[in-house]
């Protein structure tokens, strides 16, 4: 990378200088495709109260992409499969989110410990252990940018197909339960939906830094737009920004992408809600208010 006092004032040519590297433009193809999957998928994490399960998919996918390396297979593989599971099983647990915790967190501290084991098994490179837990987005190879944009499409199709249930689902499930919604297969789809999303989001910001990515957009979206689909629109605006800006930033100093991003999208919240506390309370956009009726038809 360049040393940060390389950078030119112009930003037209600063950005030719940074583009002229391959590995940069596969980085910014696939950080955008990311950005856009982790946005929409994660407005239905926050407003489903999932954080908890989507840092879940992400230490389960830990254990297998550390597995993957042992055994010499593409890590995302490992975390593609040991997300998917784990996000089936977690559905399995029910149909609810709710009393899920406890369980969730035996399985995530089993997992977390299982991929501590196949790593320190592994006799190659620290590197490929290190851009598993904080993410390497630098280093992602061009058939991977064709992975991400095949998962991204599969990803957006299946949850535009389900949107309308989903939402509703995720707004009441008693009500939606009431009204025969097939809940548990929602559950299911929606489950292997954020499973996929989070093992290419590791990709961009690692499993120990997955929620920069998949929650605080979508949670900063929820302060500032009622309706859903400005939400979703607005967690995607911020997730591709914060991936741009960060990988510029970071080709011209000598640290990490993923730092950047964090402290981005984690520095907006913040400002975010300041703004709204300032405010005070009749002017104040709860994080998790449900839109009304009419909010949801528009």
């Amino acid at each position: 990378m360049s040393s940060f006092f390389s950078i030119n004032l112009n930003p037209v040519v600063d950005l030719q200088e940074m583009w002229k590297y391959q590995f940069m433009q596969h980085a910014f193809e696939a950080g955008t495709l990311i950005a856009l999957i982790a946005g929409v998928t994660g407005y239905f994490v926050v407003l489903r109260r999932s954080a908890f399960t989507a840092h879940a998919f992400s230490e389960i996918g830990f254990a297998g992409a550390a597995f993957s390396i042992l055994v010499n297979v593409p890590p995302i593989a490992g975390l593609l499969g040991g997300s998917i599971s784990g996000g089936l099983a977690i559905a399995a647990l029910g149909r609810r989110a709710t009393n899920r915790d406890t369980q969730i967190g035996i399985v995530l501290a089993f997992s977390l410990g299982l991929g501590l084991l196949f790593i320190s098994l592994y006799a190659g490179y620290e590197t490929e252990a290190y851009s598993i837990l904080f993410g390497e987005i630098l280093g992602i190879s061009a058939g991977a940018v064709s992975l991400t944009v095949v998962a991204s499409v599969l990803l957006l199709g299946v949850t535009a197909l389900i949107y309308r249930p989903l939402l509703f689902a995720s707004l009441d499930e008693d009500v939606a339960e009431a009204k025969g919604m097939p809940m548990f297969w929602l559950g299911i789809v929606f489950m292997v939906i954020v499973a996929v999303a989070v093992s290419f989001a590791v990709q961009v910001t690692g499993v120990l830094l997955i929620f920069s990515l998949m929650v605080t957009p979508a949670a900063t979206a929820q302060y500032v737009a009622r309706r859903p689909q400005r939400a979703i629109i607005l967690s995607v605006v911020i997730a591709v920004i914060a991936v741009w800006s960060g990988l510029f930033i970071a080709f011209f100093t000598p640290y990490p992408v993923s730092f950047f991003i964090t402290a981005e999208v984690f520095g907006l919240y913040l400002v975010v809600r300041l703004v709204h506390l300032g405010r005070g309370p009749a002017h104040l956009h709860r994080k998790g208010e449900q839109p009304t009726e009419e909010e949801l038809a528009a």
